[in-house]
């Protein structure tokens, strides 16, 4: 834990310069396919342990409310992102946890509710979660579009993911912050495109701001 070597001004410091590093490509890229997914009507769906979890519970929460404009809660003709959080079925996951391991209680339920064309956003820090592995194994022979989002060195899930949002840095805490803050910008970019907020004509994204001069 590097926080137990920093104070608190040097711990801040620390995750702001993990994000000035974060490769921004990667999370525009997610951001397009969770985006092709609703305009194709296929499933988002996001897996975790751990944190990882609660940021797989937190980001499926935000995707499929917060995507909606407040007008449109009630409006049953508006079309809405299809997004399930894995984590989340707690019967499901302790009956396959309990009666064939738990390094199947994420693939099994893809197996049940997964297609071609559908997008799985696996969540380890490590990268070497059996469960996570599996799923995005699956998922791979399944014509899903598999997202590794991964931090350390990246584990066994860089090279397996099919694309990756990755933070190379040695502390879960700050990884699994870092996560969830670059979660927080895909569902901006993506209520912005469902909603047509500060877009140009075709959709795309305008150029970057420049949020405030340096002294």
């Amino acid at each position: 834990m590097l926080g137990a070597e920093l104070n608190p001004r040097e711990y801040l410091d620390r995750c702001a310069e993990e994000f000035r590093l974060l490769d921004v490509r990667q999370l525009a890229g997610l951001s397009d396919d969770i985006f092709a997914a609703y305009n194709n009507g296929r499933f988002v769906f996001i897996c975790g342990n751990g944190g990882s979890g609660s940021n797989a519970s937190h980001f499926c929460e935000d995707l499929g409310k917060s995507t909606l404009r407040r007008e449109d809660f009630t409006n049953d003709d508006v079309r809405r992102l299809k997004v399930l959080s894995l984590t989340d079925n707690t019967p499901y996951i302790l009956a396959w946890g309990n009666d064939e391991g738990f390094d199947r209680v994420f693939v099994e339920q893809l197996k049940n509710l997964a297609g071609p064309g559908d997008v799985l956003i696996a969540i380890s820090g490590s990268g070497n979660s059996p469960n996570i592995l599996n799923a995005v194994e699956w998922a791979g022979r399944h014509e899903l579009t598999t997202w590794g989002v991964t931090g350390y060195d990246g584990g066994k899930l860089l090279g397996l993911a099919q694309k990756r949002l990755h933070v190379p840095l040695h502390d879960m805490g700050m990884v699994e912050s870092i996560h969830l803050v670059a979660f927080h910008w895909v569902l901006n970019d993506l209520y912005a495109r469902i909603n047509r907020v500060g877009r140009h004509a075709d959709g795309t994204r305008p150029a970057p701001k420049k949020v405030f001069e340096g002294n």
